[in-house]
């Protein structure tokens, strides 16, 4: 019987998108069904990539080496919906990768169903948006994408908090101030497949960073330790950037991420 971790191991190794996130359902869909069995998959240890195997396209470039479009054109909408595409399989793969890397710290059940379900849903959001890529004539592959959405995933391989503060507390959370604005872009242009996607992903992706939040502050009561000063710490460690208002308060707030976490952060930018 396979492990958990080396289910996730398995999904990282595989370049393929579609057949990535195919991979990642049908290990999302054993483990739960083995958990409602009673006779859940163990856990284990593995050794996971450095960094997931990737298809030879899309290409690769430096962030300020992508080029930028106008989102209200057609070719600006492609564009759009394929970095979309680009950060939901990088999503896939750290949500396997946080299992994987971290199956040797004791952590309850629950931490792996929300990561595996996470990566299932992650699976969904990038099929969703390669279907939309193709109904417009394009696909995954066809643009440069961002080369840097591993650097949070290696700054942080050997700190379990400082991925969930990195991961879904900043990064996933920047996503739901975003998202809303997309939708309307493809509202107006009359794409009811690419609205109905992005609805998808942005009910979803709250979920995804009130599991950061609800397994960075366990963590943080294990050890005794204030969540926000931590967190405060840990961003400014690892995150090379700076957090930039507007925020969506409303829904940060829904998935457990209150505002003195983040806007003393963006003050400071």
């Amino acid at each position: 019987m396979k492990t958990l971790t080396e289910c996730a191991v398995e999904v990282l190794q595989t370049a393929d998108g579609r057949a990535k996130t195919a991979l990642s359902r049908q290990h999302a869909a054993r483990w739960f069904a083995a958990r409602a069995e009673g006779v859940p998959l163990p856990v284990g240890t593995a050794c996971p990539p450095d960094r997931p195997a990737r298809p030879l396209r899309p290409e690769l470039l430096a962030p300020r080496d992508v080029p930028r479009r106008r989102p209200g054109t057609p070719e600006g909408r492609i564009a759009l919906l394929h970095a979309v595409a680009h950060i939901e399989l990088n999503a896939v793969d750290l949500h396997w990768d946080i299992i994987a890397r971290f199956g040797h710290v004791p952590m309850p059940p629950g931490f792996y169903d929300d990561w595996v379900k996470a990566a299932d849903e992650e699976s969904k959001h990038f099929n969703l948006m390669c279907d939309c890529l193709e109904a417009l004539g394009s696909h995954y592959g066809a643009l440069a994408a961002h080369a840097g959405m591993w650097r949070a995933a290696e700054d942080t391989a050997e700190d379990l908090l400082g991925r969930l503060a990195v991961v879904p507390m900043v990064l996933e959370a920047r996503g739901l101030d975003v998202t809303p604005g997309m939708i309307d872009v493809f509202r107006r242009a009359g794409d009811d497949r690419a609205v109905a996607a992005l609805e998808t992903i942005y009910a979803e992706e709250v979920g995804h960073v009130a599991y950061g939040s609800k397994w960075f502050n366990f963590l943080c009561g294990r050890d005794n330790l204030d969540p926000k000063d931590v967190f405060h710490g840990l961003v400014r460690k690892y995150f090379h950037a700076t957090l930039k208002p507007p925020f969506n308060d409303e829904k940060r707030a829904e998935a457990g991420l209150p505002p003195d976490f983040y806007w003393p952060l963006a003050e400071e930018g």
